[in-house]
Order: structure tokens, then sequence, then C-alpha cells
């Protein structure tokens, strides 16, 4: 069963590739009718557009072969990594915050996901239940320990 992410990168592609091969080769064609290609505003937008989503294509589908080679039996079973949901102890703000590790397509501050590649999710792997870590985040130096870990084999 494909991953929530893997199945929206999935549907992302889907769509771009449609895009790519039956709505821009109409445009293009129905902008090409109008005549002179140097000047026609609809041919270049289309064009670029064109080149957009090519782009984007390659980068999704790169991302998600990337994603396939994510070997689940690697993810520690007693440390932060990949799929955790923990809370740390901000030292210095004398509060609690909880966050889930997720990949860098699925991140969502607002909701507690952050990536394995930011700045606290970086400093996060590999602790375990009573570790500390120093973070450098654009809003200055914090300090966390860690409170409580569920890795992706205790939510199994």
């Amino acid at each position: 069963m494909p991953s929530p992410i893997t199945k929206k990168l999935e549907e992302e592609i889907q769509a771009l590739e449609y895009e790519l091969s039956n709505e821009l080769p109409k445009e293009l064609k129905r902008a090409r009718a109008h005549g002179d290609l140097s000047e026609n505003a609809e041919y270049i937008m289309a064009k670029q557009r064109q080149d957009i989503v090519a782009a984007r294509l390659a980068q999704l589908k790169q991302r998600l072969a990337s994603l396939s080679l994510i070997n689940f039996n690697n993810i520690p079973k007693d440390r932060i990594a990949f799929g955790s949901r923990v809370v740390l102890y901000d030292l210095d703000r004398d509060s609690e915050v909880v966050y889930r590790l997720v990949t860098s397509e699925e991140a969502d501050v607002s909701k507690g996901l952050i990536s394995t590649t930011s700045p606290i999710g970086r400093s996060l792997m590999g602790k375990r239940v009573g570790d500390t870590c120093t973070v450098t985040t654009p809003n200055g130096v914090r300090e966390f320990e860690v409170r409580s870990l569920q890795t992706i084999y205790d939510e199994a």
C-alpha cells in the first residue's frame, strides 16, 4: 500500500502529465493559429508553462524515486528518526512542544509536522528520551530536552 506522500506525489505527477500531453498542446496549437509567434503572448506563455511543467515533472519523479529507496527496516526502534512523534521541553521558553518528523513535502510547522531536514529535525535525529539538543533557528539558538518518543513502530 503506498504511503500518503507517495500517493500525493503520484497524483500530482498524473495531473502534470495530463496537462503536458493534452492541455498544453491544444493551447500551443490555438496560439500558433494567431500568426507571428515572435510577438504572440499566448504562445510565449504556453511555451513557458510547458517548460515549467516539464521541470516540475522531472523533480517529482526524482523525489518519488528517492522515496522508494527508503528502507523502513533501517529506521531505529529506540531513537528519533523519520516518522517519530516527540514531545520536547523547550528549556528557553519553559514549555512543551510536540513534533512529528516527516518528509519535506509533508512538513507543516503549524500542525507540528517538521521535516527531517529542518534545523530542529536534523538536530533531533538519533536522540533518545532524556537527551538534549541545541538548535540554531532563524529566531536564534534554542535548547530542547526529549521528554517522550513514539516511533513509527509504536504506532503500528
